[in-house]
């Protein structure tokens, strides 16, 4: 079994934190070290590295490794929902930085600003009480007012923080133009359990297709928590059911709340610990058991607060959910562009699925072996040879993405096979992902009336003892594979049973 750390870039010092990566970093502010870097880059004294050359090192395969995102993401829409909260914490400045390099990537942003705290201080500065109900503000005429007077500041400087372009930061040379309008139909919330919720409205039509021209136009619509009724009354929502709406009628690709929560946790009664870190992908099945369980929420710390929406999301089409904590620096870039996220990502399916490869996934499959190929590790295969093959695989994909492989090269007259190429991500070290390989693989020896799999190696020999094999002399080989043999290499020759 193959697998192998890489380092981040001193300047993605987050991204170490990757919790299938494996990755270590220094606890200070310093730049990233890892295990596995070669000698020359990890002298006794670190500080006589050049930092431009660790930087080198550890960009450009934390670049490649992205790309694959970049790719998959171009043209899919987004609906990103930020609470007022980041607003009011100074978090804007980041955040649009974030959206503007997410879109020059192709990503079409439905961006949704919350406006809560914002509203409360205007309140607050009128000797007026914020009053809630069911999980939503109670909007009178003066609440009206104040939510309007927020709305429009909030909307202003969201256009100012886009508008930036100061050289030497992440928004020089961008240009992002920023549309908003009446893309909303609302209605009143009405009485509820005799309370009158007054200037509060639920959404009752989003103009899909002018949101859609705007968005093909290169633009980012900008929508605030406000509707209009077709008489032109105003009516004040709420951002996490105008956010969930606008995706719902896109039919948008991710849905992503940008909250004061970090996610959903293991055991979401119980408090942080290293046992009960955040749960990184939600089936949707198992969010709505957890709901169901839950109580009302009434407040935005709640865990079924943003949860129940993840979930109407899902069940009406929306294909990722996410709920990301404003508070962690690059939250945005962390869920979107690595593997294992930030936050809590609500699917209708497991994305982790484990079958046979197809031509499809040749391009794939070499970018994952090329690195061992190159350092020795795996015997090089071309291109051709791959494409050729491609039915011999099994692949572990996820989201698009492969993170292990490995083929089975039968020799029926032998009732053997050889299991050649298995190769394990560096970001799902340790996670299972070899196991699962080696099994379908045995799984497909065995349906061909095989009795063993073997595998030649050069340098995991314990994992695969570990796991029931046994090492024997070459001479063991069937003639055909024996004949192929590279005596020079000297690989050791492993053999499992299959009962």
């Amino acid at each position: 079994m193959i697998s192998r750390q890489r380092t981040c870039g001193d300047s993605l010092t987050l991204i170490a934190n990757f919790r299938r990566s494996g990755k270590t970093r220094s606890p200070t502010t310093g730049p990233v070290y890892d295990p596995a870097t070669p000698a020359s880059l990890t002298p006794s004294d670190p500080e006589s590295v050049p930092m431009s050359a660790v930087f080198n090192f550890t960009f450009v395969p934390w670049f490649r490794s992205v790309a694959p995102y970049i790719h998959k993401f171009r043209n899919q829409t987004f609906v990103v929902a930020i609470c007022g909260e980041a607003i009011a914490a100074g978090k804007l400045p980041h955040l649009a930085q974030d959206l503007a390099m997410i879109q020059s990537m192709g990503v079409k942003i439905v961006l949704v600003h919350g406006f809560r705290p914002q509203v409360n201080e205007q309140l607050r500065a009128k000797g007026h009480e914020a009053r809630y109900s069911h999980g939503m503000r109670i909007t009178d005429g003066v609440a009206l007012d104040c939510a309007q007077e927020a709305a429009g500041q909030l909307r202003y400087e969201i256009e100012a923080a886009f508008s930036q372009g100061l050289p030497n930061t992440p928004m020089a040379g961008s240009t992002v133009r920023v549309l908003s309008g009446n893309f909303i139909t609302a209605r009143p919330v009405g009485i509820l359990d005799g309370v009158d919720f007054q200037h509060s409205g639920l959404v009752r039509k989003v103009d899909v297709a002018g949101i859609s021209r705007t968005l093909d136009m290169g633009a980012m619509v900008l929508i605030s928590p406000f509707g209009f009724s077709p008489t032109g009354e105003a009516f004040n929502l709420t951002m996490e059911e105008v956010a969930t709406s606008v995706a719902t009628a896109l039919q948008a690709d991710k849905l992503i709340f940008v909250t004061e929560i970090p996610g959903i946790r293991i055991k979401p009664d119980q408090p942080a610990s290293d046992d009960n870190l955040i749960d990184t992908e939600l089936p949707l099945a198992a969010a709505e058991q957890l709901l169901a369980s839950l109580p009302s929420p009434q407040q935005p710390t709640d865990t079924a607060f943003y949860l129940q929406h993840c979930v109407k999301a899902c069940k009406a089409g929306v294909e990722r959910s996410h709920i990301i904590p404003f508070s962690v620096d690059g939250a945005l870039l962390l869920e979107i562009y690595v593997h294992d996220g930030i936050g809590t990502m609500v699917v209708d399916e497991k994305l982790e699925s484990l079958r046979e490869a197809t031509s499809d996934d040749v391009g794939g499959i070499l970018q994952l072996i090329e690195p061992f190929e190159k350092d020795g590790t795996l015997v090089k295969r071309s291109r051709t040879e791959i494409e050729r093959d491609a039915d011999h695989y099994t692949v572990v994909e996820h989201d698009g993405v492969i993170f292990a492989c490995a083929a089975l090269y039968p020799y029926p007259e032998a009732k053997t096979a050889e299991m050649a190429a298995l190769t394990v991500s560096p970001q799902s070290q340790g996670q299972g992902d070899g196991e699962k390989v080696l099994k379908r693989i045995e799984q497909r020896a065995r349906a061909a009336g095989l009795q063993s799999i073997f595998v030649l190696t050069t340098r995991t020999m314990h994992w695969f003892i570990k796991r029931g094999f046994v090492p024997v002399d070459p001479e063991w080989l069937p003639e055909a594979r024996k004949r192929k043999y590279n005596w020079d290499r000297k690989s050791q020759v492993l053999v499992k049973k299959l009962s």
